[in-house]
């Protein structure tokens, strides 16, 4: 078996994210990179598959340039076996890196995709199920619990909603997206660092996938979100009421 697990660089969670003064994006000066972390829920889920199956492939990916690299390594010392690194200096929509990942599966030809649900820096959310739509085949999103069946023919998923956890099978290949309480990613031990050294990364260029892509949106304009008022204290109900319904126009007028 093998499970394709695509990874995204993404600004650390816990790095404060600054605008540049003119809108244009984000300033990076002083900016740490990471996983994003629910591409590492998903990574580490493929890990325990192998763990329990034995006979398995773990394959992570990215596009990007070389800053890229680390992330990947990081992969690798968590416990993937293999690293593929589509190198572009080119930022991506959503639907130019879904058909990046249509090269890649139909080269890797996995029994699965095991990806994070969205990415922290844009959350569009949206080439797990523009994946599985290029390539035909079924999908599950939202995934918080994992269960191969059927000879691990089919996977079962549980899925968080607003009514409770809805349970689905998807026959496999299949496109499978990680959320949050899916698992809790391990640490990468030293050990694992030292053993990430040796292990295959390759890079390739897009037109050794065949491939000419670009994207169909661009960012125009990005800004902070508006600054929280003050809040303030009232002294009667009658007050409360009076400011809910003229002030924060949130009651209908009497």
């Amino acid at each position: 078996m093998k499970i394709l697990v695509p990874l995204k660089r993404v600004p650390d969670p816990d790095t404060r994210i600054r605008i540049k003064s003119d809108g244009s994006g984000v300033d990076l000066d002083g900016v740490k990179f990471a996983v994003n972390p629910f591409d590492a829920i998903a990574l580490e889920e493929a890990l325990r598959v192998k763990e329990k199956l034995g006979d398995v492939e773990v394959v992570v990916a990215t596009v990007g340039g070389e800053e890229c690299v680390e992330q990947l390594r990081v992969g690798l010392a968590m416990g993937a076996d293999r690293a593929l690194l589509v190198k572009t200096t080119d930022s991506f929509d959503s639907l130019a890196i879904a058909k990046v990942l249509v090269a890649l599966y139909r080269r890797e030809q996995p029994e699965f995709v095991l990806m994070g649900k969205q990415a922290i820096d844009d959350d569009s959310n949206q080439v797990g199920q523009m994946l599985a739509a290029l390539l035909g085949i079924g999908q599950a999103t939202f995934v918080s619990k994992l269960e191969l069946i059927e000879n691990n023919h089919k996977a079962r998923c549980g899925r968080e909603t607003d009514a409770g956890i809805e349970t689905v099978t998807v026959e496999l290949p299949a496109i499978i997206t990680s959320d949050l309480r899916l698992n809790e990613p391990r640490y990468v031990s030293l050990p694992g660092i030292m053993k990430a050294k040796k292990k295959p990364l390759q890079e390739m260029a897009l037109l050794d996938l065949g491939l000419t892509v670009a994207s169909r949106t661009q960012v125009l304009k990005l800004e902070p979100p508006a600054p929280r008022k003050a809040g303030l204290r009232v002294k009667t109900v009658d007050e409360l009421l009076n400011r809910l319904k003229n002030d924060a126009n949130v009651l209908p007028s009497a």
